[in-house]
């Protein structure tokens, strides 16, 4: 697949789950980061530090946390550690992402986002997205001392871990926005 600037994408996974609720109150919690730990595998939550909150341009501190399983003979960051994103797509009821900075403070294509669809005869469809275009600084330190066949090992086990953290990612969501909206 192709990326924006003409080059393969690293990364494009997604998943989708139907949820009864609607699309504003699906909106209000996916973009209400700093909750997010309530439903991410990693993402422990974290803070606005620039910007109005969940607006375009605003900037997002998030604290994460990796266990020592996770694609386990790779070279990647383990425990706690934070990331900077910044706030590309806000559409209240029907979309908002987010991409990661580096450590210059930089947008990187490395972006998430929540897609929201009217489902006939009520809810909402719920669509997760992770997409990757030029490798990241994290993924080029990551690469930098494997071979090219690890290099694809990586990225094969990568792509499953991003989907089943998408899946899980989706459930808890589901479940969450559907005890807090009563139902629509």
């Amino acid at each position: 697949m192709l990326g924006a600037k003409g080059h393969r994408e690293l990364f494009a996974v997604h998943g989708e789950i139907e949820v009864n609720a609607t699309g504003q109150h699906i909106y209000a919690v996916v973009s209400d980061l700093p909750a997010s730990g309530r439903w991410s595998p990693e993402c422990r939550g974290g803070k606005w530090i620039s910007g109005t909150p969940g607006a375009v341009g605003a900037v997002f501190r998030g604290d994460n946390v990796r266990s020592d399983d996770v694609v386990p003979w790779a070279p990647v960051v383990r425990g706690e550690w934070q990331t900077t994103a910044e706030v590309v797509r806000a559409a209240p009821g029907r979309m908002f992402a987010w991409a990661m900075h580096n450590s210059a403070g930089e947008r990187q294509e490395s972006v998430w986002s929540y897609e929201i669809n009217a489902v006939p005869g009520g809810g909402s469809l719920l669509i997760h997205r992770f997409r990757m275009g030029e490798a990241t600084e994290g993924i080029r330190g990551i690469t930098a001392g494997l071979d090219a066949e690890a290099t694809q090992r990586f990225f094969t086990q990568w792509t499953d871990k991003l989907r089943d953290d998408i899946e899980l990612t989706l459930a808890r969501l589901k479940t969450f926005i559907e005890q807090s909206s009563g139902g629509r």
